[in-house]
């Protein structure tokens, strides 16, 4: 490749601490809630509270498909670049807020600009990888989400040692000093950037038109909405379900949930992107055999979680949610890759993104209402019902032809 050997890890490298700021900044608002209704007595209700979390992922849905779109046209740099300076601003902003209203408004403009860098920094891993590395490099890569959901677990606890607001203030300055850096070091690849090969250029909708005219994106996107479910009810509201079921301050439970299921997904995602890129050069299913193995691990925790009460049980069963979920994760755009050539892989996430995250918007939204009502933990166990079908539906409905669609 033109950058040299070693440069694809490094750019998986560099992408990885974005990765990390773009979970965090938006993740630190879950368990830095009881420190901000202090002074916002509108986030008292849960409800209420899941309004703001799930506007975010309404807007950041919506602005999926379009941001796909986006980077499949354009520098894809400049794109990360800008992207991850628009929400370092808004995290920061966050410090300012005196108002529900406008903490309201800075998540809007968050899922705006958060919504620019998933597909544009998945699709230019894999344009950098191939087939023998490519579910390891994805599966590295959404470690920095998952740290970052960890790290975000910490907001509770940084703000009651300074404040919510020093919080916000230090983590956005943090990320606007980053993208300086992506400035330097970052390099755009694209496959028709390669000596000899023509660059075409394709009409804006043309791309999207061509990918939901694919079946198996159907499919696809049908599989990667459904786990979303329980993996966006995990992210926003495990630190609440463990405060609840263990009785303890939300300090002490959201490192505890966040940590947990950080460190399993980690594990995951090297399990089944090791397991998928091996497995796929013998067997061109074999990223979707690991897929649903993974998923698998999660309908036994869901219910577990829901049910469960005992510190060492509600560990135990987060730590295989997150092992299944991160096996999941690490091949969602590497399955994709074996049938939405390069030119339209960006457009394609960007759509299952809008999928994944509306279906996180709609339980985010019951779940809040779920734990005003006191059935938080039961409706966590009735989530796994779902995934066993996505899993039946993966294996049966999906056979690739390649291991890596040209076109």
């Amino acid at each position: 490749m033109k950058n040299g050997k070693y440069y694809p890890w490094i750019v998986v490298a560099l992408l990885w601490f974005v990765a990390l700021l773009n979970y965090l900044d938006r993740q630190m608002l879950a368990t830095m809630r009881p420190a901000i209704q202090q002074q916002l007595p509108a986030l008292e209700s849960a409800t209420n509270f899941g309004r703001l979390m799930a506007i975010f992922l309404w807007i950041y849905g919506l602005m999926s498909p379009v941001s796909g779109i986006i980077a499949d046209r354009v520098n894809r740099k400049f794109l990360i670049v800008g992207s991850l300076f628009v929400w370092s601003a808004v995290t920061l902003l966050m410090g300012y807020a005196t108002s529900f209203d406008q903490l309201y408004w800075l998540r809007a403009i968050m899922g705006i600009s958060e919504a620019l860098y998933i597909p544009a920094g998945l699709s230019l891993i894999a344009d950098y990888h191939n087939t023998r590395t490519r579910s390891l490099a994805v599966g590295i890569h959404m470690t920095g989400l998952y740290m970052g959901q960890a790290l975000g677990g910490f907001g509770a606890t940084i703000a009651a040692a300074f404040s919510w607001q020093q919080t916000f203030h230090w983590f956005g300055l943090i990320g606007i000093a980053y993208s300086l850096v992506l400035i330097l070091f970052l390099r755009e690849h694209r496959p028709a950037d390669d000596p000899g090969v023509p660059r075409q250029k394709t009409p804006f909708f043309r791309g999207i038109k061509g990918v939901l005219s694919l079946l198996p994106f159907w499919i696809i996107f049908l599989y990667f909405s459904i786990p979303s479910i329980p993996g966006w009810a995990i992210k926003n509201w495990l630190p609440t379900l463990f405060s609840g079921s263990l009785q303890v301050p939300m300090n002490e439970a959201g490192p505890l949930a966040t940590i947990s299921t950080a460190i399993s997904c980690f594990i995951g995602v090297v399990i089944g992107g090791s397991l998928s890129d091996h497995w796929v050069q013998r067997n061109l299913k074999g990223r979707i055999y690991t897929s649903a193995i993974g998923l698998s691990l999660t309908v036994p925790a869901l219910l577990f979680l829901g049910l469960g009460n005992a510190p060492v049980f509600l560990v135990a069963a987060a730590f295989c949610f997150g092992v299944g979920f991160g096996m999941f994760d690490a091949n969602n755009m590497p399955i994709l890759c074996q049938f939405v050539p390069p030119k339209s892989r960006a457009t394609a996430y960007g759509l299952m993104n809008m999928g994944g995250v509306f279906s996180g918007a709609v339980i985010t939204d019951f779940l809040g209402r779920s734990t005003d009502a006191g059935h938080l933990g039961r409706d966590f166990a009735l989530i796994s019902l779902v995934i066993v079908a996505a899993i039946v539906m993966l294996l049966l409905c999906l056979t690739p032809r390649t291991s890596d669609c040209k076109e």
